[in-house]
């Protein structure tokens, strides 16, 4: 009979661990939907903003204007200094989320040592920064309670320190890592070089539209700084919002794929319990057959 009580007591703990998990994907579901709704509306203010930046940076390579005092569009081809800004979660039970982030962290980090390239890394997320302090990795910069719940303000002045520093020259660029939501069973992984500005996929033959505003002269430079000020703090804020959506996911996932394997566990389980039952009542009346015939 030990052995059927100690099988009810996996029986039970494992139901309660299926409740947790089931209501953890519940929550994760529901956050998801309000982190979507965020997201999708802040791409396309997000994605267009890239577009001008890279048209911008493109059209100035292509007529050979270097005289801009604004760095972030400067072609920068043997970068010294490098800051890395990476995303992750500041909770675990999300799958390969978290990982995923660092593994390319860890190759960014290894190829920027390959090229004798020094790096500044700059943690958002509590998952990131134990791991890369536990492997002794230096950090310069962390922030927790910051993916987790995405503030604008938080945010701008988190990213202030590397745009001061790369207008400063104390650095020669930017990249952002994270891991984006893309649907909702999955997630995709960015590894984005903020600054300086790429012009992407801009070609010098691309037709000149003309603008529907006139910029004078003399403000080209305060509205160029501003421009790369707003693009950079853009950059990222929808870098957190992008990712807390993906961890929802994620997480949404994992729990999903974890209620599925307590309940296959617990019917594993019952057929335990059932056969070691029978095995219980059978002994019980072989015995008792046994007495019977002793007595007679």
């Amino acid at each position: 009979m030990a052995d059927l009580q100690d099988i009810k007591r996996e029986i039970k703990s494992v139901s309660n661990t299926q409740k947790t998990t089931r209501a953890m994907k519940l929550v994760s579901t529901a956050k998801l939907h309000k982190a979507k709704e965020l997201t999708e509306r802040s791409k396309m203010f997000a994605d267009k903003l890239n577009s001008i930046m890279s048209e911008i940076a493109g059209r100035l390579k292509c007529h050979s204007i270097n005289e801009i005092p604004n760095r972030a569009f400067h072609l920068i081809d043997d970068p010294k200094v490098v800051d890395i800004v990476f995303v992750t979660a500041d909770k675990g039970l999300c799958g390969g989320f978290n990982l995923h982030t660092i593994k390319a962290i860890k190759r960014l980090l290894a190829e920027f040592e390959n090229k004798n390239i020094t790096v500044r890394l700059r943690g958002v997320g509590k998952k990131g920064i134990e791991f890369f302090k536990y492997n002794k990795i230096e950090m310069l910069d962390e922030v927790i309670n910051l993916s987790s719940k995405p503030d604008l303000q938080r945010s701008d002045e988190f990213i202030s320190t590397s745009l001061n520093d790369f207008i400063a020259k104390k650095t020669d660029a930017l990249y952002i890592i994270y891991n984006g939501y893309k649907n909702m069973l999955t997630q995709e992984l960015h590894v984005n070089k903020i600054l300086p500005i790429d012009p992407g996929l801009f070609h010098c033959e691309d037709p000149v539209h003309e603008p529907y505003l006139e910029v004078e002269a003399y403000d080209q430079e305060v509205m160029l700084d501003s421009l790369t000020k707003k693009y950079v703090h853009t950059s990222m804020y929808f870098a957190l919002i992008d990712s807390v959506a993906a961890e929802h996911s994620a997480r949404m996932q994992a729990m999903d794929t974890a209620t599925n394997n307590a309940n296959e566990m617990v019917k594993s389980l019952n057929v335990k319990y059932n056969k070691a039952r029978q095995a219980a009542i059978t002994t019980e009346l072989i015995e008792i057959i046994s007495g019977v015939e002793a007595m007679r």
